[in-house]
């Protein structure tokens, strides 16, 4: 009888052994798992912030393109200013790297920045493509504040909406489209604002576009751009992302508290 009860706790043991060793095996898949889908997200996002400098490089020498297949003469100046937007638009894409392998990190710096010139550099990235379909976009500054945190973040998170907007401008053949920018501070808080008159968002609830994997666009845009709009502002700049319908069009406010 005791030698009986000793090898049914043996047994127990292997068993309990056993099964420790496959609980510690699913978490090493699960691991692995989070670690792939961590890696797709990151390029994901990587792919959604280069598509546009991409299709903004191709525009950039068209232009000068034709007038050489036409014979036209080229005038260096013209031909200056191409080679200056596309080394801005190659540097963006660079920091873009650098941006997303630093994202889940705790030791990344914050710098003071000036709104207005991030809006500036931002503008010189995707004018040629606003440009191309006759999109209107207005800044208006009713302060030109500066900002503490993580600039190109920043930009990244203009370019994604002004491009989402840019997007549904064209893809409901919009008349007379545009964009307008909106910068000013309200109690504690600086604003920025983005808006446009593509006919506003059409989904219930709202807040289901910053869901990640959300397809926003139905031509293009994974809606990972929103989602890691969404964290940047409100993780890593301890601001607000909300979005919602004007009359004529969709409506997205950036609130980040004053430093």
């Amino acid at each position: 009888m005791r030698q009986t009860k000793i090898d049914d706790f043996l047994e127990l043991e292997r068993r309990i052994k056993e099964e420790v060793e496959k609980s510690r095996e699913k978490d090493k898949i699960l691991f692995q798992q989070a670690k792939l889908a961590s890696l797709g997200e990151m390029l994901g996002n990587i792919s959604h912030q280069w598509r546009q400098p991409l299709m903004e490089i191709n525009s950039i020498f068209l232009p000068i393109e034709g007038k050489i297949i036409l014979g036209k003469k080229v005038d260096n100046n013209e031909i200056l200013q191409a080679i200056e937007k596309l080394n801005s638009i190659t540097k963006f894409m660079s920091d873009t790297i650098d941006d997303f392998r630093d994202f889940f990190s705790n030791d990344k710096e914050k710098i003071r920045f000036n709104i207005l010139e991030q809006i500036n550099s931002v503008v010189n990235i995707v004018s040629a493509g606003l440009k191309a379909h006759s999109i209107k976009l207005d800044i208006i500054l009713k302060k030109n504040p500066e900002l503490f945190g993580y600039k190109n973040e920043f930009s990244q998170v203009l370019i994604n909406l002004i491009n989402n907007a840019k997007d549904e401008l064209i893809s409901r053949k919009i008349e007379d489209p545009y964009i307008k920018i909106t910068i000013f501070e309200e109690k504690n808080n600086i604003v920025v604002t983005i808006e446009d008159n593509a006919g506003g968002i059409k989904v219930s609830p709202i807040e289901t576009i910053f869901e990640p994997f959300f397809t926003y666009q139905k031509h293009n845009g994974s809606g990972i751009g929103l989602f890691m709009s969404k964290l940047i502002i409100e993780k890593n700049m301890e601001g607000k992302l909300k979005a919602s319908n004007k009359d004529d069009g969709a409506f997205f406010e950036i609130i980040i508290p004053k430093n």
